[in-house]
């Protein structure tokens, strides 16, 4: 923002119209919700099998079927039509793998007593400490594999169509896409509620759950919480227009 608009007071208007290389599909946050999930691909598919398939991470954690949510969508992801970005969770997950007993107490906080539990890790408690941390790891890595574990940390950070950016947390929007910082991506930025980006880029994300998915000044929001309220949400992203799916 200019020094004079923040003298006066004036903020930039984002009147961007929405223009994507292709029509697209984008998911929120599953978080463990694997009927959710098969639902709304289903209803997907029914109004555009075609189209390109954008999730915007968080698979994991909070919800009951953590495991077979990652299974689903690792499978899926092979078709060159479906792109899988990774979220905080995802990050916390495998920070959780590499140094469990400085990660652990953090993530089972948040949602990771349940993935164990969905990986088959069981006796874990958010108390825990030290070598049963370890345990716990190696556990999960067993459970998960090489070959899903190299997956989750291959994971892209955004996905870009025409001027719509399809991210897990948020963006800077003082800089163009091309100089986001990862960490950005995937936890948020302090600004992005804010601020309105200038270059006319919409950002597509998930993350912070909304009571209805929605846009507004340039940011398509479409966390609706599966977890806790029963709804997961994808916006239908056409020329001019953004529809939603929830169910």
């Amino acid at each position: 923002m200019s020094l004079l608009n923040r003298l006066f007071g004036s903020k930039p208007k984002f009147d961007a119209a929405i223009t994507p290389a292709v029509p697209f599909f984008a998911i929120g946050d599953v978080h463990g919700c694997l009927g959710k999930m098969q639902t709304l691909l289903q209803a997907i598919s029914a109004k555009d099998a075609e189209a390109p398939i954008i999730f915007v991470g968080d698979y994991v954690d909070r919800g009951e079927q953590s495991a077979q949510v990652l299974a689903h969508v690792m499978e899926m992801d092979a078709n060159p039509n479906v792109t899988c970005l990774i979220g905080n969770h995802e990050e916390m997950m495998l920070s959780f793998l590499d140094d469990p007993q400085k990660k652990g107490a953090r993530w089972l906080r948040y949602g990771g007593l349940q993935t164990l539990a969905s990986f088959g890790v069981r006796g874990i408690a958010t108390g825990m400490k030290g070598e049963a941390l370890d345990q716990a790891a190696s556990g999960l890595r067993e459970a998960m594999g090489d070959e899903m574990i190299a997956w989750l940390r291959a994971l892209p950070t955004h996905w870009v169509s025409g001027n719509i950016a399809v991210v897990h947390a948020a963006a800077d929007p003082g800089l163009p896409m091309s100089e986001q910082s990862a960490k950005t991506l995937r936890w948020g930025h302090p600004d992005f509620e804010d601020e309105v980006r200038t270059d006319g880029t919409w950002v597509l994300h998930g993350h912070t759950i909304v009571d209805q998915a929605h846009m507004t000044a340039g940011r398509i929001a479409i966390d609706t919480g599966a977890y806790a309220t029963g709804r997961l949400t994808a916006a239908h992203v056409t020329a001019g227009d953004v529809t939603f799916i929830s169910v």
